[in-house]
């Protein structure tokens, strides 16, 4: 069965046909990201426009490379939130009029649930219920994941999300955006015993918060200006390791006490910051101490991207799920 996803939910306008929910014939992706660079985050006017002045070259260009025409699809599948109100609305309006035109069933697919499914998008999936982990620019969020439809939220941010701290952290550093690539190179220069930064579950839950440990690399920074002035390069990269570590740490600490108080075997990380190299060294190493199994993503689907979303929109059709017409964003 051939699923054609759309995904507009963010900076990313993107296109994918996925043949049974697991093999990627095509996935086309456009981003605006050099467009917000200069504001330090994601302008939704400008996103939008990027869209809506994109998104049929990106369809047209992920079926050339599927080698299909658009009538040869089985249904489309788009993200219908949560993101940005106008840049879902560009792609839920755009699917909306395929499958009328061509009377194709429309499914509705839920951004966060399609980033867990780009790690599991194989044949040896792990089996129901995993504990899933979101970690992206807007989203820390982990459930047990029973179906794919059926996600259990068992822990959320409370204010910052991670990766909002690392682009916060790239700023106070003057290291541009985005700041989770950029702070993970240099962390692996710097020293992450260097700087004492603290960051916590709330209050023994499963949630997270990560507005402390930015607001404390501002005072470090600000107070150590003229060490920042001599060291240069040094005392950055010194920042960067300290305030990663204290922050990863939080989210594996979570993690494990999922797992343990669930009693599950099976881990699954989605989102653009399960790119990060230290993440994945700190999590394969539990993996291996505590016996547990670890997915994660490609690299190539660990940022917004709407083959993940025609696999998943593939396993919902096979469950009975699709959309009506009436659709519209969920932010």
């Amino acid at each position: 069965m051939l699923i054609l996803g759309i995904e507009t939910s963010c900076d990313e306008t993107a296109a994918s046909v996925v043949k049974d929910g697991v093999k990627i014939l095509s996935n086309v992706i456009s981003s605006s990201l050099e467009y917000h660079k200069k504001f330090g985050g994601v302008v939704p006017e400008i996103a939008t426009r990027h869209h809506v002045e994109n998104i049929d070259k990106v369809i047209n260009s992920s079926l050339r490379e599927a080698g299909l025409n658009v009538e040869d699809v089985d249904a489309v599948a788009v993200t219908d939130g949560p993101g940005l109100v106008g840049a879902l609305l560009t792609g839920i309006s755009c699917a909306k009029a395929i499958s009328y035109s061509l009377n194709k069933p429309l499914i509705a697919v839920n951004h966060l649930k399609a980033h867990i499914y780009s790690a599991i998008m194989v044949k040896n999936a792990p089996k129901f219920p995993f504990v899933g982990l979101i970690i992206s620019g807007g989203h820390t969020r982990l459930y047990l994941v029973e179906d794919f439809s059926n996600f259990k939220l068992l822990g959320d941010t409370v204010d910052d999300a991670i990766g909002e701290a690392y682009d916060k952290v790239a700023k106070i550093l003057g290291l541009g955006y985005p700041g989770g690539p950029v702070i993970d190179r240099l962390a692996k220069k710097g020293n992450p015993s260097a700087i004492r930064f603290t960051c916590k579950a709330v209050n023994g839950t499963l949630d997270f918060s990560f507005s402390g440990i930015k607001t404390a690399v501002l005072y470090y920074v600000n107070s150590h200006s003229a060490e920042l002035e001599v060291k240069g390069f040094k005392f950055k990269a010194d920042v960067c390791a300290s305030f990663q570590e204290a922050a990863l740490r939080v989210i594996v600490e979570n993690s494990m006490k999922a797992l343990e108080k669930y009693k599950i075997r099976s881990f699954v990380v989605g989102g653009g910051v399960s790119a990060n190299s230290r993440f994945r060294e700190m999590m394969k190493r539990e993996a291996v101490y505590r016996n547990f199994k670890l997915y994660f993503p490609p690299l190539n689907l660990c940022s917004d991207n709407a083959a993940m979303v025609a696999g998943l929109g593939y396993r919902l059709f096979k469950s009975g799920i699709k959309a009506a017409l009436d659709i519209t964003a969920r932010v």
